[in-house]
This record gives C-alpha cells, structure tokens and sequence, in this order.
C-alpha cells in the first residue's frame, strides 16, 4: 500500500472545521429590504425617490444598530421593521400632504408637523425622510429615545428641518405652530387632544393613528366638548395583517368636514 511520506503529510493544508461559521454577507439582506420597500412605496402610491429610499433604509439601519443596546423596540427583526415600523408610518404620508395642501399651509413656507410621544421616530422622522419639504417637530420624554432621535436627525442630515424635544408635551417649546399634528400608539384621542390644544392654530389638522375602529368610536365617545371626529380612513398597509386606520379630529374651532 502506499503511503504518503510523513514530510508530504504535514504539508497538506488542515481541513476546515466541520461547523466553523462561514463568513456573513449582509449585502443581499439589505438588497431585499431595499426591493420591499420600494414595492411598499408603490402600493402605497408614493412619489418616493431613491435618494429618500436609501435615507430610510439608513434609519432602519440606525434603529437596528440602537436597539440591540439600548431596546428602544419588541421589534428586532430587519424585515418585520419595515412592515411594522417603516411602511406603517409611510401609510399615512398621502393623507398628510393632502392636508397640507387643502389648507394651503403658511404661504408657501414648508408644512410642520408636530408628532408628539415620537418614540423612535415613528411616524414623524420616517415622513421626515420620505417628505423633503416636511419640517417636523419630534416630542419624547424617554430620554434613550431622545438620543436616539438627536443622533439620527444628525446622521441622515436632517437638522435644519426637523427637532427633537425630549420631555413632556406640556413642557415643549415649540418654535412654530404646527400645521399638522399626529400621534402613533400614544394614548386615548381625548388625552392627545387635549395635551396639544394648547399649540394649535385653528389651521392645524390633527390626526391619530389607530388600529381597530372599534377603538376609535369608543375613545370618539369620551372626547370632550366640542372635539369630533371628522374622518376615519382605513390604511392598508403592505405586508400587515393587522387593522390600521388615520383618525382625523375637528377642533372646537374647526367645522367638520
């Protein structure tokens, strides 16, 4: 029989490893969430250009990379991200412009949106990104959420446009009224309302995101006097099972539409 002399042998390069990790290549991932969004984009019917697409994609990126350390969501995986978080806030972008439009905002100047309880930025920075011309102003009293804003807004460049202030709602400061305001998972629509009343103009059109309608005409119920419920869109949201609708609320002050 022969054998391989033992110099030959050592020579022989060491057989990997059976279970040694192969390297990752995040490439296609990313590649992926970037194709789901822009499909999103399109069922949703949004004018989102490549440049604001990446911009999001950057933000998810963000929000991944802070939420291994600091938990700033139940949400952990990339792709229930953008479903759950992403294209669930974009839902509401046509019905925002549309309002900004119909009320024919500021003379020209940039529409602002206030968001209060933003979290992580949903849904204000995420329509900050897809909407150039959106000013925004980001309420948060968590303070590792705060952060977390502050350093995105730095990040992805969005500082001449959008704010953050972290505390309370009744504590913030304000440098413009809002043309429109929003919430997203943030309390009964009484207690919104009655929390931003305070910054409105009766320009403002006020808006809450909400999930089952059964929800809404219960908390539609005990709103104070003088507050209605002007409209009830259900969101179809691309990828979510769950039910989403965008409540829009009439001020005292304002008809109903």
């Amino acid at each position: 029989m022969n054998r391989l002399p033992e110099r030959d042998a050592a020579r022989r390069p060491a057989r990997p490893a059976r279970h040694a990790p192969r390297p990752v290549n995040r490439a296609p991932a990313r590649a992926e969430l970037a194709e789901r969004l822009a499909e999103g984009c399109s069922l949703l019917k949004l004018d989102v250009g490549l440049d604001e697409r990446e911009h999001l994609l950057a933000y998810l990126d963000l929000l991944q990379r802070w939420n291994r350390v600091y938990n700033l969501t139940a949400i952990r995986d990339p792709s229930d991200m953008l479903t759950q978080h992403l294209l669930d806030s974009l839902a509401v972008l046509r019905p925002l412009e549309e309002a900004a439009a119909r009320e024919a905002t500021r003379r020209g100047a940039s529409p602002c949106l206030l968001d209060v309880g933003s979290g992580a930025g949903l849904p204000g920075l995420a329509l900050a990104l897809a909407w150039p011309a959106l000013e925004a102003d980001l309420v948060e009293p968590v303070g590792k959420k705060a952060a977390f804003l502050r350093q995105s807004v730095a990040e992805l460049g969005l500082a001449q446009r959008v704010r953050v202030h972290e505390g309370r709602i009744q504590e913030a400061r304000l440098p413009r009224a809002p043309d429109l305001a929003i919430c997203r998972a943030f309390s009964s629509l009484n207690e919104f309302a009655s929390l931003i009343e305070p910054f409105l103009t009766p320009e403002t059109v006020v808006f809450a995101m909400k999930g089952q309608r059964q929800e809404i005409e219960a908390e539609a119920a005990a709103l104070a006097p003088g507050w209605r419920v002007a409209d009830i869109t259900a969101l179809d949201v691309p990828g979510l099972r769950a039910a989403r609708h965008l409540v829009e609320l009439a001020q005292p002050t304002r008809p109903v539409r």
